[in-house]
């Protein structure tokens, strides 16, 4: 950290790029696809996450994500949170790019505006014919969503074996390629493409915020051994000071 934060007070980093993952989102206590007990403990999220899952039992897929959406209902965003929005509201959404791997619409509800999200979001639905989107943060209280036109919904997320929404991956790696500092913070660096981002790293530094070392680690200057509650907000002060 010392390291990190003397680095920032000499180079002033402008442009920044942020790549979080679940990490961040746990100190908020967004729990793991299973629960402690009762149905999903049955099923592997390999096994729901997928269209063939949806065209199976829609009815299934939909009950599980209607848990998952009344859990994260009841988090809210922690401070890493907090000072990640607080450094796009000082420094402009031009200026940071916070791409997430998270579903759980977060970073939004802390304030931060410029965000990429790779995975889609959970609190979403899209139409399964028309292919629209309506938020939809509460809980749909009915066996099967359907859109106006009448056709199922579905949670507006990446499910496993389907490509990302269009244009997010190209976004993030011009917002990479661009910034003079990339923050990854809770991510475990083995989801691909996301994790693939870090490489593309040209003339800035890039730093992990993780409590535990991941293999994106020995591709980043700096490693800070640290949760990112505990971490992010001195990282963001310090570039706030910097700018100055």
């Amino acid at each position: 950290m010392d390291q990190l934060l003397e680095w920032i007070r000499i180079s002033a980093p402008s442009r920044i790029a942020i790549l979080t993952g679940a990490g961040i989102s746990a100190e908020s206590g967004i729990p793991t696809f299973r629960g402690t007990g009762g149905l999903w403990e049955n099923w592997r999220p390999e096994e729901l996450a997928t269209p063939e899952a949806f065209g199976r039992d829609p009815e299934l897929v939909w009950r599980w994500y209607e848990w998952r959406r009344n859990l994260i209902a009841g988090t809210r965003p922690n401070a890493a949170h907090a000072a990640l929005a607080e450094l796009e509201q000082e420094l402009g959404s031009e200026r940071v790019t916070l791409i997430t791997q998270n579903v759980d619409g977060l970073h939004r509800r802390a304030g931060s505006q410029n965000v990429i999200e790779l995975h889609g979001n959970i609190t979403r639905a899209r139409c399964t014919s028309e292919a629209t989107t309506i938020d939809h943060p509460k809980l749909f209280g009915e066996a099967l969503p359907r859109c106006r036109c009448g056709a199922p919904l579905r949670p507006d997320v990446v499910w496993f074996g389907e490509a990302l929404p269009e244009g997010a991956i190209e976004r993030a790696s011009a917002a990479v390629i661009a910034a003079h500092l990339l923050l990854v913070i809770g991510t475990s660096g083995v989801v691909y493409p996301a994790a693939g981002l870090v490489q593309l790293m040209a003339a800035g530094e890039a730093a992990e915020i993780n409590p535990d070392p991941t293999p994106l680690t020995r591709v980043c200057r700096f490693a800070v051994r640290a949760t990112a509650s505990e971490a992010t907000p001195r990282v963001v002060r310090a570039i706030l000071k910097a700018r100055s």
